[in-house]
């Protein structure tokens, strides 16, 4: 990847997103999708509906993190997805927990009427 986006995203239920505060973030050991993987996924704004609608089709308690990557203090690899991603698409996978002070912005992901989810708009600093 020629250069690091300003934003990346993860996704997560909401439960899951209380225990990880109350934690300090989220880490390898637990907490939903991350638990027992040797990272935690993370997608850019252009291509988290793609495990959206892989992994969790119709989830009404989907919340988007959007994280600082300069706060993160593990590596970021940026490594295929599955067979069935655009050819060539990359996704970032943190290598470490996701400290909780990396998350600027934390907003709801509803999926549409047909329960897929939408590609996500661009995300806008406001300070």
């Amino acid at each position: 990847m020629a250069s690091v986006p300003g934003v990346l995203v993860h996704l997560c239920g909401a439960e899951e997103w209380s225990r990880a505060r109350s934690r300090g973030g989220i880490h390898l050991d637990g907490c939903g999708a991350a638990s027992k993987a040797a990272f935690i996924h993370l997608s850019t704004l252009e291509q988290v509906h793609l495990p959206a609608n892989r992994l969790y089709r119709s989830r009404t308690d989907l919340i988007l993190l959007y994280i600082d990557p300069s706060e993160l203090d593990s590596p970021v690899r940026w490594e295929p997805g599955v067979a069935t991603d655009p050819e060539s698409m990359l996704f970032p996978h943190l290598y470490g927990p996701l400290p909780v002070r990396a998350v600027i912005r934390v907003t709801p992901y509803l999926p549409g009427p047909d329960g897929t989810f939408p590609p996500v708009a661009g995300f806008q600093d406001a300070t």
